[in-house]
């Protein structure tokens, strides 16, 4: 078979990293499946130096994944033992499985396992097949787009923001949107204002600026445009948003463009959480059947693209309009037509993310991608540590991580200020025995700690490095 070369659904596992020696960092890694998740994390993956290999049956997927990355690229049935031996699966620290097949995943999680791999993750989308999975030699299940879904339902709740993701179960959250000229928090540095607004806990974790990310420092002034991502406890997500320069709006009804399995899902939780529901799609078979099983909402059988199906809807500003279909294209011009038309609120499916930092600002005020989402899903495992949560982000390669911190680690009776954190780096939250704290330069860390930081990419490998044992 063609190599192209170049030169267990489970609850969190108590420790979710992967055997390492103490003198490598390197971890192997097999994808099965180069689809717009498996793609993605093959480049963020070997571009921070893991060894990874990827299984594609496709010839010209493969051939253009090996085109574009330094990696192992073998062109075969990601299920097949005979495959996966060429792959080497059994001296791999990790098995992901996300091709768009949930059988085919399955099936190369339980192959993976027989030949010997330290862990599968597999991507599988039937709540079924999930219920059936024991002893079949998946260690952890992932849905994007129930995620995804999540995310979309949060975003309207809170029309303005770009993000809002939750640490330390829910107790913190971080908070992201672009400030207008506006905000409290435009051309004032940081450290004086957060001396202002000393009456409660908050923390700018990161700007980014014309495509540039930058850690934010005391010293950090913001500029209208910036976005800005800052870290606040739960009930302090609404002074956020002020400071943000967010105007909290009240939505009533959601507008749907598209029947994607995405789709369907954020129709179930909108209407769960009580909204008014809308669905517009052009496959009359889709209406039919997403009007069958979502009676409560009203179902369009026509172009979600056409200004005058939406201006049919009288599209006002109590109105968000999610544009959820499989295409980008049809998603940036549905959501440009909702806002011309007044809708307050508009959110984008994207695949391609170089899309994102372009287009936000400019009528489409946030965006939600399931590459992204299982991205973060999956980090988690290739990361250092003992740790909770990973989280992505749209327009930046930077990651918030969540991890506790280890017994003889060198940030354990040390203050923040007295760590040697790279300038990649900063600390936005410290959760001990249930109390959320979100710090100051003499917050004091103990093992067992849990930490969450924000950093670079060049600077979290030495930030795990503080928090791990030895």
């Amino acid at each position: 078979m063609p190599v192209y070369r170049r030169e267990r659904a489970t609850p969190p596992l108590p420790t979710a990293t992967l055997p390492r020696s103490p003198n490598e960092q390197r971890v192997r890694i097999v994808i099965v499946g180069a689809g717009a998740v498996g793609s993605y994390l093959a480049e963020r993956l070997s571009t921070e130096g893991q060894d990874v290999v990827v299984v594609e049956d496709d010839p010209v997927v493969a051939a253009d994944l090996q085109d574009r990355f330094d990696i192992l690229v073998i062109r075969g049935n990601g299920a097949s033992p005979a495959v996966l031996q060429e792959a080497e699966v059994g001296k791999a620290d990790l098995l992901i499985a996300v091709s768009n097949s949930d059988g085919a995943n399955v099936l190369a999680c339980h192959t993976a396992a027989e030949l010997g791999v330290g862990r599968t993750v597999a991507r599988v989308e039937d709540p079924d097949m999930r219920e059936a999975l024991a002893g079949l030699g998946v260690d952890v299940v992932i849905d994007p787009a129930e995620t995804a879904a999540r995310e979309l339902v949060a975003l309207v709740r809170r029309s303005g923001v770009s993000e809002l993701i939750e640490f330390a179960d829910g107790r913190l959250v971080m908070v992201g949107a672009s400030v207008p000229n506006t905000s409290p928090l435009v051309g004032i540095p940081l450290a004086a204002l957060r001396t202002e607004e000393a009456d409660w806990e908050w923390v700018v974790t990161a700007i980014v600026r014309h495509g540039r990310t930058m850690v934010a420092r005391g010293t950090t002034v913001v500029e209208p445009g910036d976005h800005v991502l800052m870290m606040v406890r739960a009930d302090d997500v609404d002074r956020a948003t002020t400071l943000l320069g967010v105007s909290p709006i009240s939505i009533s009804r959601a507008i749907i463009l598209g029947s994607t399995r995405l789709a369907e899902l954020t129709v179930d939780h909108l209407l769960e959480a009580g909204f008014d529901v809308v669905g517009i799609d052009q496959d009359p078979g889709r209406c039919r059947s997403l009007a069958e099983r979502h009676p409560r909402m009203l179902v369009l059988c026509d172009d979600p693209t056409d200004p005058e199906t939406l201006k049919g809807l009288d599209i006002g500003a109590g109105d968000a309009v999610l544009s959820l279909t499989g295409w980008d294209e049809v998603n940036i011009l549905g959501s440009l037509i909702a806002k011309a038309l007044g809708a307050s609120t508009t959110v984008a499916r994207f695949n391609r993310i170089s899309y994102v930092g372009l287009l936000e600002g400019v009528g489409i005020d946030a965006a939600v991608s399931t590459r992204l989402a299982a991205a973060a899903a999956i980090l988690r495992f290739v990361r250092r540590g003992r740790i909770h949560t990973v989280a992505t982000f749209k327009d930046t390669d930077a990651e918030a991580i969540e991890l506790e911190v280890d017994r003889g680690s060198p940030a354990a009776g040390s203050t923040v200020v007295e760590l040697e954190f790279p300038e990649g780096a900063i600390i936005g939250g410290v959760v001990r025995n249930g109390t959320t704290v979100v710090p100051r330069g003499d917050t004091r860390i103990d093992a067992g700690d849990v930490v969450i930081f924000f950093a670079l990419p060049e600077a979290i490998g030495q930030v795990e490095q503080i928090f791990a044992g030895p």
